[in-house]
């Protein structure tokens, strides 16, 4: 028969992680955030609960392993009762949104305990929270347009063949990872293709 905790000289143990995560789950109704057809935790939520059921026991440390003019890395590590639990970690590129070029520090923090508290088992079925899936949907949607704009910069199929060099290992990852946004992004390129065709551009 299972139970919620571990046996120990025949005595059931309470394990109170285990209450903490059906208490997530439990309150996980109305709190996720669908992104594309499935649900994602916030960090917020899963902290209140991790708080909540452990207040002063559980500790959280943050590192910066590594931070240049160019990306920050951060590592989470979670206590309870002065035992690491989970640890999580992530990477931000400060050139990938606006908020990250003022705020990337505290978004890879935010990402990396996000990810710990997940590790704890503080989740649903998905690892990411509401805020990493975000945050790498506006990156796609940044490099899209990019991509877009130097399309319509195409003049000849010397051009067109440096496009699709440039853009083809993005654009594959795209259509696998989020068909919905390469769907749109195919309508535009269709779109675009045909303005150039009818402008007399050979591609």
């Amino acid at each position: 028969m299972a139970s919620n905790g571990v046996r120990k000289n025949s005595v059931v143990i309470p394990d109170d992680l285990i209450t903490c995560i059906n208490d997530f789950k439990a309150t996980a109704p109305g709190q996720m955030v669908p992104i594309h057809g499935k649900e994602y935790a916030t960090v917020a939520h899963r902290l209140a609960i991790l708080r909540r059921n452990f207040g002063a026991r559980a500790r959280i440390e943050t590192f910066i392993l590594d931070i240049n003019e160019n990306k920050v890395v951060t590592k989470a590590m979670i206590f309870i009762d002065n035992k690491m639990i989970a640890t999580g970690m992530a990477e931000e590129d400060r050139k990938a949104s606006r908020i990250n070029q003022t705020s990337a520090l505290e978004v890879s923090e935010t990402s990396a305990i996000g990810r710990a508290l997940a590790f704890c088992g503080i989740t649903n079925d998905n690892v990411a929270s509401a805020e990493e899936i975000t945050a790498a949907i506006e990156q796609q949607d940044k490099k899209i347009q990019n991509a877009i704009t130097e399309f319509k910069s195409v003049s000849h199929s010397g051009n067109y063949q440096e496009w699709l060099s440039k853009h083809k290992t993005f654009l594959a990852n795209l259509k696998e990872t989020n068909p919905i946004s390469y769907k749109n992004f195919q309508e535009q390129f269709t779109n675009i293709k045909s303005q150039l065709k009818n402008k007399g551009v050979s591609i």
